[in-house]
């Protein structure tokens, strides 16, 4: 934005002291005028001995007029002092400012892991540099994250791409080849590269709450996406057990549902297969609505559950199933329970699996009519 050029904020502080000094100054020696005038009489005071003290016989004409240039040379002392004073206590009062000037314009440049870590008890500036270094923080994180996911995407989407150009080179090399096959394994690939694609697209908009909100009960939620997905768990063997409670939300239901298929077919999937078992369960809590998708399989180290919610993250084994999904499924999920204010919380079970649950706000009661 171009502005007018005007003074500097440490000017206007001192002008502003000066000022003060100045009427605080004036005002004193006003005040002694005043008493001069009000109290010294208007003719000789009266002296026994007139010789003796020929400067005591004044009238207060005379006093005010000798008062006139010691009442000036204070003032230009006081504004002296004033501005000299004003601009050290100003610069000292505005030096944080300075730092947290500096840390924006290297923030501007895109330099986020500066922190302008101002020292000293709490105060204004102290305040604003902890929330400015706080916004750093974040901005560095979210831009880290937003790299980390555009080169996970842009290596998803070049696989299929890559493997489609590959096809394509050995058909036209190859005109005796079967073209049956080679439409078969692109029309894979392809499905493939529409499911990243869709799931990106999914999981671009989960994050802009670009939806009506309406109240939801996570258990019909819940009994929807086991009872679409158990045609999938009896191909992999797996059990599915549901206590589904009523849960009222507020959200998108659509959303919601998707985020619940999302965490059921990742415990079918990552799963042990036959003889394993998923867990799904909703209840309500006093203040959140919660759903647990709970599975049997192998044992995960902390520090890998720490980043399944990550794009991309797909376990121990990045190995591709028929159902292995594109590595988003953790990450739609989180995105979707951040845009209705909820969290996600991923930790290992003990004998192995996952357990997941989702908290969101509770429903508010209805208006009364």
């Amino acid at each position: 934005m171009n502005r007018l050029p005007g003074l500097s904020v440490r000017l206007k502080f001192t002008l502003s002291y000066a000022g003060f000094v100045i009427l605080a100054g004036a005002l004193l020696l006003a005040a002694v005028a005043a008493f001069l005038v009000r109290y010294v009489p208007h003719h000789e005071f009266f002296i026994p001995h007139p010789g003796a003290f020929p400067e005591l016989a004044p009238d207060r004409r005379v006093l005010l007029a000798d008062f006139a240039p010691i009442a000036a040379v204070a003032l230009l002392l006081l504004l002296v002092f004033g501005l000299t004073g004003g601009w050290i206590l100003a610069g000292r009062m505005l030096a944080p400012l300075t730092r947290i000037t500096d840390a924006t314009r290297l923030a501007a440049t895109g330099t986020l892991s500066h922190r302008i870590a101002l020292p000293g008890r709490s105060d204004e500036f102290r305040e604003l540099a902890d929330a400015f270094d706080t916004m750093l923080a974040r901005l560095e994180s979210h831009v880290a994250e937003a790299q980390r996911f555009a080169a996970n995407a842009s290596h998803e989407l070049r696989t299929p791409l890559a493997v489609t150009q590959t096809l394509l080179d050995v058909a036209r090399n190859d005109p005796n080849r079967d073209p049956a096959e080679l439409i078969d394994r692109l029309q894979t690939v392809n499905g493939r590269a529409i499911e990243l694609t869709e799931a990106l697209l999914l999981l671009s908009r989960a994050g802009q709450r670009a939806f009506t909100p309406e109240a939801v009960d996570l258990s019909l939620v819940a009994e929807e996406a086991t009872e679409a997905l158990l045609p999938l768990a009896e191909k992999h063997g797996v059990a599915m057990e549901m206590v589904a409670d009523t849960a009222l939300t507020v959200g998108s239901y659509a959303l919601l549902l998707q985020l619940t298929t999302n965490l059921v077919h990742n415990a079918i999937v990552h799963n042990l297969g036959e003889g394993g078992t998923v867990w799904v369960a909703t209840k309500l809590q006093p203040k959140t609505a919660v759903i647990t998708v709970e599975n049997t399989g192998e044992r995960l180290a902390p520090q890998l559950v720490a980043t399944l919610a990550e794009p991309f993250q797909r376990g121990s084994r990045r190995v591709r199933t028929d159902h292995a999904g594109v590595g988003l499924g953790l990450a739609i999920v989180k995105s979707i329970a951040q845009a209705h204010d909820g969290t996600l919380a991923v930790t290992p079970r003990a004998g192995g699996g996952l357990c997941v649950a989702v908290e969101l706000p509770v429903a508010g009661p209805p208006p009364a009519n």
